[in-house]
């Protein structure tokens, strides 16, 4: 009986000593999982839209319909009829809108989601450092956006045959808004929304990563 009393506290001791190295292993697979997850995300959303417009007008009840993609689809939609329709206006094509940032995107965000998982992969500091591009990319997606909206609408050929019946406009990044006879609608695309779930999810990895405690378990 006095043997199995002193062999008891022993017994207990275990599972407390192995508490700390677990939480240090969820801890490591939680940044991970994170970073892992940003990468699934940018990958997914080159095959959806970052960016929809519908032009609402009487003569068109359904509404013409343009969407932006950043990956091998580029524009879809109503394209050749809306550029009719701009024509009219003075505006440049669609397709001359952000040819070089278009053309380099697919490879951008491809590059992106490598760095997410590269972090995912390998867990040091520099590899968070690099992570935040991951998560500054929407934002400048959006800049980048709302800068192209504002030359197409303030750039107008004056040579056009309604040109003067126009004002310079900047259609709406978000929201309604109206050029000429028409109602513009402007909403993010799932795409976009992905971009967003990665940079937060890359933001959040980024934190756990530089947490003190977190620093002093890093592996390679």
């Amino acid at each position: 009986m006095e043997r199995i009393a002193t062999t008891l506290p022993v017994a207990t001791e275990r599972p407390a000593e192995a508490r700390p190295a677990i939480r240090a292993v969820l801890s490591r697979l939680n940044d991970r999982i994170l970073f892992a997850l940003a990468a699934v995300a940018l990958l997914v959303s080159l095959a959806l839209p970052y960016w929809e417009m519908t032009l609402l007008a009487p003569q068109y009840p359904g509404g013409l319909k343009v969407a932006i993609y950043l990956g091998p689809r580029g524009l879809a939609g109503d394209v050749a009829e809306v550029n009719g329709l701009n024509h009219y206006i003075g505006m440049m094509k669609l397709e001359e809108a952000a040819t070089f940032e278009r053309a380099i995107a697919p490879f951008g965000i491809v590059a992106l989601a490598a760095v997410a998982a590269l972090a995912a992969a390998v867990r040091r500091r520099w590899t968070a450092l690099l992570s935040v591009l991951v998560v500054l990319f929407p934002l400048i997606f959006l800049a980048d956006l709302a800068y192209w909206l504002w030359y197409f609408g303030h750039h107008l050929d004056p040579t056009a045959a309604l040109s003067s019946a126009i004002k310079p406009f900047t259609p709406p990044v978000l929201g309604t808004g109206r050029v000429g006879q028409f109602s513009v609608i402007a909403r993010f695309g799932p795409g976009l929304y992905l971009a967003f779930a990665a940079a937060l999810a890359s933001a959040l990895a980024i934190a756990r990563r530089w947490q003190p405690s977190q620093r002093r378990v890093e592996v390679g």
